[in-house]
């Protein structure tokens, strides 16, 4: 994994693909803050409330860092593709990337409950000066049992077994993006687990990795990764600043 430099966004990000990199992790002298939005809205109008609150904060839009989306149901893989061109076409726009690159980590699920009824913002994060900030802030994004180079880890099969091995697959992409990062388990306050199946044992097979961070617990969500046929997605953070508006 090759981490880089978004100096004017005083982050360094894990280069991933063109509509979202691995993770970030603050600058020194700066500090992650998570913001979520009570109720979702309309992606192009979260974004516009992003802005606005950039503006009243006093930054750049080059310091948002990290967005957490909810769409209506799994896309197929074409369909992916086509939201992550008009996704990353915004991006552009904002001038965010690096030479390029995509700074911003990203996840997008689709709840199981009361999805939304079309691509929403859920929350997002940025970065601020904090000359005083306590140990490293950072967010890694989201990740399932995929990988291009060999497709859907146990493909088809939710079967307890399977969801553990899926689980301890996705674990070993958090840890590895951690280690790029240069933070660990240890750092991490928020870890977040989507999928609809919750099979005996599942919960093991992610705290038993944990360290120091099963202090702080799950964070379930009843919802599907963004891809059909994807079973398990995570992300996991640190931050100090936690927002909701």
């Amino acid at each position: 994994m090759r981490v880089l430099s978004n100096a004017p966004g005083h982050y360094r990000f894990i280069e991933g693909i063109p509509a979202y990199s691995g993770g970030v992790v603050a600058d020194g002298g700066h500090e992650v803050v998570h913001v979520t939005l009570q109720t979702g809205v309309p992606w192009r109008d979260g974004f516009a409330i992003v802005d606005a609150h950039l503006r009243a904060e006093g930054h750049e839009r080059r310091a948002l860092c990290a967005v957490q989306l909810r769409c209506p149901e799994p896309y197929t893989f074409g369909g992916f593709d086509e939201f992550n061109g008009e996704y990353r076409s915004l991006l552009d726009a904002w001038d965010v990337c690096v030479d390029g690159r995509n700074p911003v980590a990203r996840s997008n699920v689709a709840p199981v409950a009361n999805p939304p009824g079309v691509q929403c913002l859920y929350a997002f994060s940025y970065v601020r000066p904090a000359p005083d900030a306590a140990g490293p802030t950072f967010v890694v994004a989201g990740s399932g049992e995929y990988d291009e180079a060999t497709g859907i880890h146990r493909e088809g099969d939710t079967s307890a077994e399977a969801m553990r091995d899926k689980a301890a697959y996705v674990m070993r992409v958090m840890s590895a993006r951690l280690e790029a990062l240069g933070v660990g388990w240890a750092h991490v306050n928020r870890t977040n687990v989507y999928t609809a199946h919750t099979p005996n044992g599942l919960a093991d097979a992610v705290l038993g990795g944990m360290g120091a961070a099963r202090s702080h617990g799950l964070h379930l969500f009843d919802a599907r990764p963004p891809i059909v046929g994807i079973e398990f997605e995570m992300d996991v953070r640190a931050v100090r600043a936690e927002r909701h508006i």
